[in-house]
């Protein structure tokens, strides 16, 4: 059993994450980031599911990174965020997207990580935990290369302040999203108190990249998908 910081954005993944972690018997910290995310509704499902556990749960405020920030569509206003299949982040007003990676935050990895163990060194905590899951890991900050290069510089910058073993985790990195779908019903994670959504307006949209990886990580589990979306799904992708 270990005190864990579990970066926890109020998505699926990190929620279901801070459950498992529970369940194994390890005691909870959990730590939500505003980075100037245009979803930040998400946060208050990262805070409700803290409340539920019985664990700690801080904010930390890096909304003012938005600006070297900008480029993206999750922290961009002037960049529309894109239906799933479109190319779509135009920008409007001036602004300028990522060519053909318009939900991609430059480095947020680092930032998020960096804010959690600042907080591990404070709370004398043993791990920091990142809910990444299999379909997230790519060449750049998502890789298990960078997991191990960033745990590698921690250990150094925190020496002589952190607790001597202290580690990151990525306890869903095997796990394809539906089956972190699965282990969430198996652990009665409330699904319909996660947020998804990019455009994090009243509803889930239903359109963009992450709904409808939501959507379509659900019927794959063969789990209900208890959420209420603004647009039904594509015709395509139900068949």
């Amino acid at each position: 059993m270990s005190k864990i910081i579990a970066v926890v954005s109020g998505g699926i993944d990190s929620v279901t994450m801070a459950y498992h972690l529970r369940a194994q018997g390890h005691e909870l910290h959990l730590l939500g980031i505003d980075y100037g995310q245009r979803h930040r509704r998400e946060l208050a499902c990262a805070r409700l599911a803290a409340e539920r556990l019985g664990a700690p749960y801080e904010e930390a405020d890096l909304g003012g990174a938005r600006g070297v920030l900008r480029g993206s569509s999750l922290t961009d206003p002037s960049v529309d965020v894109p239906d799933e299949g479109h190319p779509g982040g135009a920008a409007a007003g001036g602004g300028v997207a990522v060519p053909g990676r318009p939900n991609i935050v430059p480095n947020r990895n680092a930032l998020l990580l960096s804010a959690a163990f600042a907080l591990a060194v404070v709370e004398r905590a043993e791990a920091v935990a990142f809910g990444i899951m299999a379909e997230d890991i790519g060449p750049s900050d998502t890789s298990l290369e960078f997991l191990d290069a960033f745990l590698t510089m921690e250990r150094i910058a925190t020496r002589g302040h952190a607790h001597p073993d202290l580690d990151l985790v990525a306890p869903l990195s095997r796990l394809l999203k539906r089956e972190v779908i699965a282990l969430g019903d198996r652990l009665s994670v409330p699904f319909a108190d996660t947020w998804t959504c990019f455009r994090g307006e009243e509803l889930h949209c239903g359109r963009c990249a992450s709904c409808v990886e939501r959507r379509e990580a659900f019927v794959a589990a063969g789990v209900h998908d208890p959420t209420v979306y603004a647009a039904p799904a594509v015709a395509a992708r139900e068949a």
